[in-house]
């Protein structure tokens, strides 16, 4: 692997995103696959949860120095949660037909007698932390849209579960850790609107088929004969309803795709965009997301306690002026990331260059692009060739900063906040278990969102 790609890959699994510019089957052997990002889709999972634990802890934690043992924490993840259930699904897909083996690629004749090379491999216990760990990063181009990644319903049923399980987990470890279990359903909860209107967005958009093609007379009506709509870079056996269902699932959580993101319609890619670009909070990646949520929860209270005339508080803990300028330092370098990149790659020669597409489905193909590098998704609108110095070099410093630069501040909160006290709620307090607090954050993720 060339020296640029190969340190844009390192810093792509080590961040959690598993951008992929390269073709994985006809690039990689099977010892880097497993040694190396195989790893890593452990380890950078296991950070993402230690660093939404120490940022509960600054809540939890009253009067306290410190909050926690990163070591102990990421020892923890992997051991006790990350590995014990990979191996189980690992065998679960090796029953459905996904492939976990060394033997080399197996050349075949087609039916018209053309000469084929079939890859195979170590899939299914790569394939597993792939979701388990919001990684992404497929063993194959194809990535979740593959047959040997995604074989059956039941995988793409369970590759779903396992991209939002452990982020959906973790809103109950936090209403356990403060002693509230209502705080963790109220953030649940919200996490459950956001998806549930991106899901029903994007699967009526593309279920409506696409409509430049009505001048034509073509026939996007489901029937017996089709499946209608707009199936264009979309698997037959699954359909759009599931289609739609993993696209959003991926784009606010993971970044495995099971269809081709550049392919949908106006409206479902702009719902795939703004999944990432608001944080990707809907239940997120392995503890990025609860801390993404936690951030804009924080900014929520502090705006209601100016409406209410009262000092924020947020889970017993007052918010003054070092914890929001913390958490609005966080939200504003993610916006910066985002849209800076995407600004200066527009404006450039070398940027330009590798779009597929003219007008302003290639400007979406460039946001995307560093929406889902700062997000550390992964995913991407394909038509976007980035295997080049300056895309593999930009996108490295979106993902560094979607990772480090928007956590750090988040760290810095939780440390100042578990050396408080805890106080009682008053008349004044806003219950942040109630229906009007979930409104309120709905209301304020999409405020400070690019």
């Amino acid at each position: 692997m060339e020296q640029v790609l190969a340190f844009n890959t390192s810093v792509s699994f080590v961040t959690n995103t598993n951008w992929q510019s390269y073709v994985p089957e006809t690039t990689m052997g099977y010892l880097v696959q497993m040694a190396g990002l195989t790893v890593h889709n452990f380890v950078s999972a296991a950070v993402g949860i230690a660093l939404a634990i120490a940022l509960i802890r600054g809540f939890a934690r009253r009067e306290a120095s410190g909050i926690g043992n990163f070591w102990v924490d990421l020892t923890r993840c992997t051991l006790y949660i990350l590995l014990p259930i990979s191996v189980v699904v690992a065998v679960l897909f090796v029953w459905q037909g996904v492939p976990q083996n060394l033997n080399a690629y197996a050349d075949a004749t087609t039916l018209e007698g053309a000469k084929q090379t079939i890859a195979q491999g170590s899939v299914a216990s790569q394939e597993v932390i792939k979701v388990l760990g919001t990684n992404g990063g497929g063993f194959f181009n194809a990535n979740s849209a593959h047959p040997y990644e995604n074989p059956t319903a039941l995988t793409n049923l369970v590759q779903m579960l396992l991209l939002i399980g452990i982020a959906a987990a973790l809103t109950n470890v936090l209403g356990r850790m403060v002693n509230d279990e209502r705080q963790g359903w109220a953030i649940f909860a919200v996490m459950g609107i956001l998806l549930f209107i991106g899901v029903t967005i994007v699967s009526w958009s593309e279920s409506h088929g696409n409509p430049a093609f009505a001048a034509f007379n073509v026939d996007s009506a489901p029937s017996a004969l089709q499946a209608g709509g707009n199936m264009e870079g979309k698997e037959v056996r699954f359909g759009i309803t599931p289609t739609a269902l993993f696209a959003t699932v991926t784009t606010d959580a993971g970044g495995a795709v099971d269809a081709m993101h550049d392919s949908f319609l106006p409206l479902g890619g702009m719902v795939l965009i703004v999944n990432m670009a608001r944080g990707e909070v809907t239940f997120g990646g392995v503890g990025s997301g609860l801390y993404g949520m936690l951030a804009f929860a924080v900014v929520t209270m502090f705006v209601a306690g100016l409406m209410v005339g009262r000092t924020p508080e947020y889970l017993g803990k007052k918010l003054e002026a070092r914890e929001v300028k913390m958490t609005m330092l966080s939200l504003l370098s993610y916006s910066l990331s985002i849209l800076g990149w995407t600004a200066l790659t527009a404006a450039v020669p070398q940027g330009l260059a590798g779009i597929a597409n003219s007008g302003p489905h290639g400007f979406s193909e460039i946001l995307y692009a560093f929406a889902s590098a700062t997000g550390n998704n992964g995913s991407s609108f394909a038509g976007l060739s980035t295997n080049t110095v300056f895309y593999n070099m930009t996108l490295v410093g979106a993902m560094l900063m979607g990772r480090f630069i928007y956590v750090i501040p988040l760290l810095a909160v939780a440390g100042s906040l578990a050396q408080k006290k805890r106080i009682a709620p008053s008349a004044g307090s806003v219950p942040t278990h109630s229906p009007q607090f979930v409104g309120l954050l709905v209301g304020g993720i999409h405020y400070p969102a690019p």
